[in-house]
């Protein structure tokens, strides 16, 4: 079964930026777009199991810092070296002024 789990104020993200959300053993990246947008999608880098919220977002693309690695944010896509493994996406809503992720 699925949950909807709060993972922030929607005020605390700045737009074109990630920050860190763990639940039950998990790390998950939530992101704000440009277009105030949010998203959700695994907190590790598939390559070296980084955290994605120490990174780079530019537009829909989250960049590890550790190697560089490249992510859209928005679907998952890996886009090039080294990463080559898609992150996984969570669906996201905004309710209340709140940022409600669904895990399981």
């Amino acid at each position: 079964m699925s949950d909807w789990v709060e993972a922030c104020a929607a005020g605390d993200i700045d737009e074109e930026d990630v920050m860190r959300f763990d639940h039950a053993g998990h790390t998950y990246a939530v992101y704000r777009s440009p277009d105030d947008e949010y998203f959700a999608t695994d907190g590790l880098c598939s390559h070296e199991k980084v955290h994605l919220a120490d990174g780079l977002v530019m537009d829909d693309i989250i960049e590890c810092p550790k190697h560089n690695g490249r992510f859209n944010y928005k679907t998952g896509d890996a886009r090039g070296a080294p990463v080559c493994v898609n992150l996984k996406t969570y669906p996201v809503k905004v309710d209340g002024g709140k940022v409600l992720i669904q895990v399981g």
